[in-house]
């Protein structure tokens, strides 16, 4: 890997560097799990936009620093403090920012690399699963827990939870329950499981892929330096599609009360704890998105 330029201040917790033809951008707020910030999201935007138009820049990189998080989404004591001081336009500027942001990401004309690791939920699957090239860590802690905290799958989750197989959308979205990275191809949240040697070392790795298209990148880096998926998920589809096709979210826990499997008893409980507005936003939007 040739040297870095360019580096960007790392006051907004976003370090840019660009080596030869790649750029690489990190999420530098490890002792938050690089929980997104109004500011963060500012110049993870204009750093994006600008490299999108650079012709020396072919291949572009996104990574969060630390062994714990790529990235465990919006902070929540921002968004706190937004909701309780009345600070309501600021809250409303945050998310209009980051939706922009996992457009920007999804329609990036460039092979955008994004490595998932460690908790990478909300906000960060915003940012890791829309992009050309989606990459996760089997050990990666990834989901949609918005309706735990009063709120509901955004950033293009619903999208991705209407197209998991079944119905398992409607499942972690009521639920709020995680899933590991190596499950993470089967629900389509991400295109390649990768071992953890590539992973550590990947922009060392990047050179090789440097002119290829993003589905030839996905190709090579599967075969080279892919690491087993997991299809366990597959062994609860009968329950899981049996509760959750149901018509209405009051149906939904009905069935799964009169359903003896211990997960499904599981769900049922963590479903009742959430917030009853959450889950019932969650269930439509998930079944609106798939219509």
């Amino acid at each position: 890997m040739q040297s870095a330029s360019t580096p960007a201040a790392t006051a907004t917790n976003v370090v840019s560097k660009v080596y030869g033809p790649i750029g690489h951008i990190e999420l530098d707020r490890a002792a938050k799990l690089n929980a997104l910030t109004l500011q963060m999201l500012t110049e993870l935007t204009r750093v994006l936009k600008q490299w999108a138009k650079d012709p020396a820049i072919s291949l572009v990189l996104l990574t969060g620093r630390g062994e714990r998080a790529f990235c465990a989404g919006g902070d929540i004591a921002d968004f706190h403090r937004a909701v309780t001081t009345g600070a309501h336009q600021e809250f409303i500027d945050l998310l209009s920012m980051e939706f922009d942001l996992d457009y920007l990401i999804s329609t990036y004309p460039k092979p955008l690399i994004t490595l998932a690791h460690g908790i990478t939920m909300g906000g960060g699957v915003g940012l890791a699963s829309h992009a050309p090239v989606r990459l996760v860590t089997q050990s990666a802690t990834m989901g949609m827990p918005e309706a735990k905290i009063g709120y509901t799958p955004d950033v293009g989750g619903s999208h991705l939870l209407a197209n998991t197989p079944g119905y398992f959308g409607e499942y972690f979205a009521m639920s709020a329950a995680s899933f590991t990275g190596a499950d993470a191809v089967y629900l389509g949240f991400a295109d390649v499981v990768v071992n953890d040697s590539f992973a550590e070392k990947i922009l060392d790795e990047l050179d090789e892929f440097v002119g290829l298209s993003a589905g030839e990148i996905i190709s090579a880096i599967e075969v080279l330096h892919g690491a087993p998926e997991s299809y366990a998920l597959e062994l609860s589809q009968g329950w899981v599609d049996h509760a959750f096709s149901a018509e209405t979210p009051q149906e939904v826990l009905e069935r799964l009360e009169q359903m003896v499997h211990p997960a499904a008893q599981q769900a049922a409980q963590s479903i009742l704890a959430n917030s009853p507005s959450s889950i019932s936003s969650a269930f439509y939007t998930v079944r609106q998105a798939r219509a």
